[in-house]
C-alpha cells in the first residue's frame, strides 16, 4: 500500500485547541505585564496579584472564547489558507472580542471599570494585536494535518 499525504482544506478541532493553548500562554504572560505595568504607573506600585488574577481568569475564559473564533474562521475557507489581509481581519476580530472581554474581567477583579481596568485593556489591545497577528502568521507555516499525523486518533 503506498503511503498518501492526504491534502487537508480546514484545521482540526484538536490543532484549534493546540492553537488556543500556545496562544493563551502567550496572551497570559501579555497581561501579567500589562497589568504590572499599568497598576505600577498609576498606582505607585505593581499590583502582582491583581495582575496574576485578571490573567488566570483570563487564561480560563479565553480558551473557550479563542476555540469558538477558530472555529467560526474556518467556516467559508475552502482552501485553509489565510492571506495576511485575513489573518489582519481575523486578528482584529479577536481583539475586539478580547479587549472587551479583559475589560470586564479587569473591572470585576479590581473593583472599578476606571482607571487600571480600563488602561489594561487598551494596553494590551496593541500588544496583543501584534503577538497574535505573528502567532497566526506562524501556526501557517505549519502545514494542516500535521497534528492529525501526529495524533493519529484525531477523527476529521
Amino acid at each position: 500500500m503506498a503511503n498518501e499525504q492526504k491534502t487537508y482544506q480546514k484545521e482540526s478541532h484538536l490543532r484549534s485547541v493546540i492553537k488556543g493553548f500556545t496562544w493563551r500562554v502567550i496572551a497570559f504572560i501579555d497581561t501579567m505585564v500589562m497589568a504590572l505595568l499599568v497598576t505600577w504607573i498609576l498606582d505607585g506600585k505593581p499590583h502582582f496579584e491583581a495582575g496574576l488574577t485578571i490573567a488566570g481568569f483570563e487564561f480560563v475564559i479565553k480558551i473557550a472564547i479563542y476555540y469558538f473564533h477558530e472555529r467560526a474562521w474556518q467556516i467559508g475557507w475552502k482552501d485553509g489558507v489565510f492571506t495576511p489581509k485575513e489573518t489582519f481581519y481575523k486578528t482584529l476580530t479577536w481583539r475586539i472580542v478580547a479587549t472587551v472581554t479583559t475589560f470586564i474581567i479587569a473591572g470585576k477583579v479590581l473593583d472599578s471599570f476606571a482607571g487600571a481596568a480600563l488602561g489594561i485593556a487598551l494596553a494590551e489591545s496593541v500588544s496583543k494585536f501584534i503577538f497574535f497577528y505573528l502567532h497566526e502568521r506562524l501556526w501557517l507555516r505549519i502545514p494542516l494535518g500535521t497534528v492529525r499525523q501526529i495524533i493519529p486518533n484525531n477523527k476529521e
